[in-house]
């Protein structure tokens, strides 16, 4: 056991976690590396260069003559995905802090390290990007210095483009990070902190063994579910899957055993022998809290089956996705999804489409609020169309989050100006080191929901880094806005906002709705509705036919009575004629500015 190392490494989106894992795979000839992230095998990944899921992989590296078994897992830096981050932290006993040595230390980087001080990893600091000509070694070791409190020499200068500081990196593993503690003659606990979705073998998880030795064959169950399987093969993952009649204590490997329904197995349960039960499972991670929701509808009602299955198999592979079934008087069928945030919510988007083949509608992203009724009895919202009579409500509670910025001090005033447009209280603000500084807001959770991180981005010139975490329910004047189109109100453009912002709000909806809703033959009103009261409106002048174009001259009392014919014919269309929104107009809501 004292040969196994098992470390993941943790950063802010792009210090370069994937591509100084390529460096370790090279150096340790795990892989012949042929072009750039190799962990990250979605095809979405590559595109926009990000990691979206954890990788684990098996290194053997040699130290002193001896040899080490390393299991590495490589994590995502998005904010939307750090429960993917706390998962891979659970199954390791160490962890490398990566910093860009040209950015420094940014939010996620301090939200990740918390998560891993929790769980007593020990840290590896590793400044990253040291050959690029931006890079500003001495200022950023003191941030890490100060952040960490380890001495300087510990601190590793690496570059994960030229390779340099890979050995010693690698060297830094063996020797500071300690061996997994574990009884090999204890009962079997492995903890599952993975799965995917094979479609010819069925459900695979990834489990870290912490007490005892699973073989092949074996009988086990799971401990939470009280399934029991066989284990028809177990192994290591290298780039693919390596075969093993054993796995022994602090091994990280996968087991595969026929398992079909998604719902057998739950990310953070234990695996267990049938013969030799362990008394109790192992602590795992938290339930995760979804923050904001969308509807995800099909285009065919005929798909909604599919969609189900689809969303189950992605949920295998997301476990911070979760989703219940919902009706809407405009989409039909659907599911009442909850997401991470924004970029979560495209993803899974994109896989649906990409994975799966299914193309959806999304509605407008809101988040859950708590209302309370005249008797004192409160009930979770999550969608505008659940909300009581307004003349039943007591009041309404929002989530608010305590939102954490970091930047440099020449950008305070317009992040602050936008903090506040935002209903933002600022709580404290701290310098970190020479002119960067961490401003703390609570905001409610609703107003970032749509478009405050890339706002955050643009006005700092991509030098604000931004993380959030939950901090209660407050009362809050909140009012549901309906759009109704010739009177019709469209239940999936209703929102639930704030009642300041809601007159803006309404007017813009509607001029942005008149310019993607097509023309028709019949003038269609817009209106944005708060209950009884319209707020603003707007109208779609209708197409018209110019029917008197055949009276030349002549009485004018022919043209009178084609005119009146035209209009009780567009009168009639009226009255039965629909409004169709193209899903162009769902997501333009989104992006209103």
């Amino acid at each position: 056991m004292d040969k196994k190392r098992n470390f993941c490494i943790i950063a802010h989106i792009d210090h370069g976690k994937s591509t100084l894992a390529d460096r370790l795979l090279e150096h340790t000839q795990t892989i012949q590396v042929t072009q750039g992230q190799m962990l990250d095998d979605m095809e979405l990944e590559k595109e926009r260069g990000i990691t979206i899921k954890s990788h684990a992989i098996q290194m053997e590296h040699t130290y002193k003559g001896e040899k080490y078994t390393l299991n590495l897992i490589d994590t995502p830096g998005h904010v939307d995905f750090s429960y993917e981050v706390s998962r891979s932290i659970a199954a390791c006993e160490g962890a490398l802090l990566v910093v860009d040595a040209s950015q420094g230390v940014q939010a996620q980087t301090i939200s990740n390290l918390y998560m891993a001080l929790e769980h007593d990893l020990e840290i590896i600091p590793v400044m990253n990007k040291c050959d690029m000509d931006s890079a500003m070694p001495d200022e950023v070791e003191d941030e890490i210095v100060e952040l960490l409190g380890c001495k300087r020499e510990e601190i590793i200068r690496a570059s994960g483009k030229t390779g340099l500081g890979v050995e010693e990196i690698l060297d830094a593993v063996v020797e500071r990070i300690p061996h997994p503690v574990g009884d090999e003659d204890a009962p079997l606990q492995a903890l599952i902190f993975d799965s995917v979705f094979n479609s010819f073998r069925g459900i695979i998880a990834y489990f870290k063994i912490v007490n005892g030795v699973l073989r092949k064959g074996d009988k086990v169950k799971f401990f939470n579910t009280g399934k029991e399987y066989d284990a028809d093969e177990i192994g290591v993952l290298k780039m693919d899957m390596v075969p093993r009649n054993e796995l022994r204590t602090g091994d990280v490997g996968y087991i595969i055993s026929g398992i079909k329904t998604s719902k057998e197995v739950k990310v953070g349960d234990t695996i267990t022998h049938i013969a030799r039960p362990c008394e109790k499972a192992i602590d795992g991670f938290e339930e995760v809290k979804p923050m904001v929701f969308a509807g995800v509808y099909p285009i065919e009602a005929e798909d909604y089956e599919n969609l189900r299955a689809s969303l189950e198999k992605l949920q295998l592979n997301d476990a911070s996705l979760t989703f219940q079934p919902e009706s809407s008087v405009a989409l039909g069928f659907g599911f009442r999804c909850g997401f991470l945030g924004l970029l979560h919510m495209e993803i899974v988007q994109e896989r649906l489409d990409r994975e799966f083949d299914m193309s959806v509608i999304t509605t407008v992203p809101n988040v859950s609020y708590i209302v309370y009724d005249k008797h004192g009895e409160s009930k979770e919202v999550h969608n505008p169309s659940g909300m009581p009579d307004i003349t039943l409500i007591d009041h309404i509670e929002e989530p608010y989050i305590r939102a954490s910025v970091i930047t440099t001090t020449n950008y305070i005033g317009p992040i602050m100006t936008l903090c506040l447009g935002k209903r933002g209280e600022l709580v404290k603000q701290e310098y970190i080191s020479g002119n960067r500084v961490e401003i703390f807001y609570d905001i409610p959770l609703g107003e970032i929901v749509i478009d405050f991180y890339d706002k955050l981005k643009s006005i700092s010139k991509g030098y604000a880094s931004f993380d959030y975490h939950m901090n209660g329910f407050r009362p809050s004047r909140l009012v549901k806005l309906d759009i109704l189109l010739n009177g019709e109100p469209v239940d999936a453009l209703s929102t639930l906002t704030h009642f300041d912002n809601a007159e803006t709000f309404g007017r813009r909806m509607c001029e942005k709705l008149k310019e993607l809703i097509p023309r028709q033959q019949f003038d269609i009103a817009i209106q944005a509705a708060i209950g009884a009261k319209i707020i603003a409106r707007e109208t779609i002048k209708q197409v018209r036919k110019d029917v008197t174009a055949k009276c030349y001259g002549g009485d004018v009392s022919r043209k009178r009575k084609l005119l009146e014919k035209q209009k009780r014919g567009k009168k009639r269309m009226k009255q039965i004629g629909n409004v169709e929104v193209p899903q162009k107009a769902f997501l333009a809501v989104l992006k209103l500015d």
